[in-house]
């Protein structure tokens, strides 16, 4: 049995830099608001599922909690309760929900031996857990700003569901790159 891992000063390092780097890209490389002051098309959707996939889910998690807060002070698109709890935390889970289960089963070296099934596994995650959570960020932008909720699903739903359909990609991408780092960056 493997020892549990710990949080450490490390870890939490990677959450602020994966975070903010994540809402830099998402609040200056999505330029397409498609509800103004609300929701912009989310270009690098699947960065924080990448980043589960291949730094750990605790680490995509904090990236997308981190990353939703920074991209939506730096855009403009601050709602306090909505950004603070449904937002943040349902953009961190729909992060690491995937990689959570899926890394349970097997390793990523050993999704990397069998590329097809990674890609049709990951994502059938990524767009479950994605669509999960543009239900329920959609229920709360829907409640704290006015906005019908079946108006938000839909402009939600287009900003980032296909976004997060290439996060498979990516990851068989960057994975062999990252091999030798993998063993220096530690997952949690």
């Amino acid at each position: 049995m493997a020892a549990k891992k710990k949080f450490s000063f490390v870890n939490i390092i990677f959450f602020a830099i994966f975070g903010v780097f994540t809402g830099v890209l998402w609040a200056y490389g999505s330029p397409i608001p498609l509800i103004p002051g609300a929701v912009h098309f989310r270009t690098f959707a699947f960065v924080t599922v990448t980043i589960a996939f291949l730094f750990g889910p605790v680490t995509g998690f904090f990236a997308g909690y981190i990353g939703t807060l920074v991209w939506s002070l730096l855009g403009g698109y601050f709602i306090a309760p909505h950004t603070l709890l449904a937002d943040g935390i349902t953009v961190g889970l729909s992060a690491a929900l995937p990689a959570l289960i899926m890394l349970k089963q097997k390793t990523l070296d050993e999704y990397m031996d069998h590329k097809k099934e990674f890609i049709g596994k990951s994502m059938f995650w990524s767009i479950l857990f994605g669509c999960l959570m543009i239900l329920t960020t959609s229920f709360s932008l829907a409640f704290f700003s006015g906005l019908s909720y079946w108006y938000c699903v839909i402009w939600i739903g287009i900003a980032d569901v296909v976004p997060i359909a290439l996060t498979p990609f990516v990851v068989v991408l960057l994975a062999p790159r990252l091999q030798k780092i993998q063993t220096i960056i530690p997952k949690v």
